[in-house]
């Protein structure tokens, strides 16, 4: 009996783990500045323009409620959701990260109900917690 197995692109957001579906990400690319949009929730960094394309950026980290970032440039993971593009700002790339079904979970109490909202479940990583994202409620915009 096999597992349905599925791949996560992951990435670092402060201090969390986090990851989507690989079939969901249009591409990661380095820090890519974006234009400012005035009286835009404080979730959207800007829109930039990759190859044609106008695509909003949104700051994970502001999303997850998280501090502000210190330094460093954040990194751009592109995905698709609803047929658009959005760049989901992080601090860091991870690697492709092949987990099964069975160990899939529901998010932890302890998460912040806020946080929770946007995490669909967990996967136990080799000493960490890998937090599944709902893309979908990420990238939208209130």
């Amino acid at each position: 009996m096999t597992s349905e197995k599925k791949q996560l692109c992951s990435f670092k957001v402060d201090d969390l783990l986090l990851g989507v579906d690989v079939l969901d990400v249009q591409e990661v690319i380095l820090f890519h500045e974006s234009t400012p949009v005035p009286c835009a929730p404080d979730v959207v960094s800007g829109l930039m323009n990759l190859r044609g394309e106008i695509v909003t950026t949104l700051d994970l980290r502001q999303r997850l409620q998280r501090p502000a970032r210190e330094s460093g440039e954040p990194m751009n993971v592109v995905v698709r959701t609803d047929g658009e593009f959005f760049s989901l700002l992080v601090d860091q790339i991870g690697d492709v990260v092949e987990v099964v079904a069975e160990d899939f979970e529901k998010p932890p109490e302890t998460l912040d109900p806020e946080m929770r909202e946007l995490i669909i479940g967990t996967y136990k990583l080799d000493g960490e917690l890998l937090l599944v994202l709902d893309k979908d409620k990420a990238a939208s915009i209130d």
